[in-house]
């Protein structure tokens, strides 16, 4: 599987508020947040939608996957999804397993695996 999607009964705005609370538990912080939405709107597009895609982070598992490949960094960071779809909220994520196996460094799965175990709790946390 190369993303993961969960479905909730909260709303796009309540699981927003719950972001950083839920991400800084497992040593996570929130680096930014796009709101589609708003992006597409500013450029003249219509899209109704709710849709925000958080950035997030764990220093500490950044520092020692772009120490052994700098590249990485094209696939960094993780990133998570709310929206809603046909009038359900849904939350997705591009699995890190999937992402690094983009790459010629499978001594760095462990961590990847680590990483994506983490993001679906934050995810299972949200819901």
């Amino acid at each position: 599987m190369t993303v993961k999607v969960l479905e909730s009964q909260k709303s796009v705005s309540e699981i927003a508020r719950a972001f950083p609370e839920v991400c800084a538990r497992y040593q996570f912080g929130v680096l930014g947040s796009i709101d589609i939405r708003q992006k597409l709107q500013e450029k003249g597009i219509s899209f109704e939608r709710e849709c925000l895609i958080f950035e997030i982070c764990n220093p500490q598992a950044a520092k020692g996957i772009l120490e052994d490949n700098p590249a990485i960094s094209a696939a960094l960071p993780c990133r998570i999804s709310v929206y809603q779809e046909n009038g359900k909220t849904k939350m997705a994520a591009i699995l890190p397993t999937a992402l690094l196996g983009l790459y010629p460094n499978p001594e760095l799965q462990p961590l990847a695996q680590e990483v994506e175990a983490t993001l679906v709790r934050i995810m299972r946390d949200l819901v």
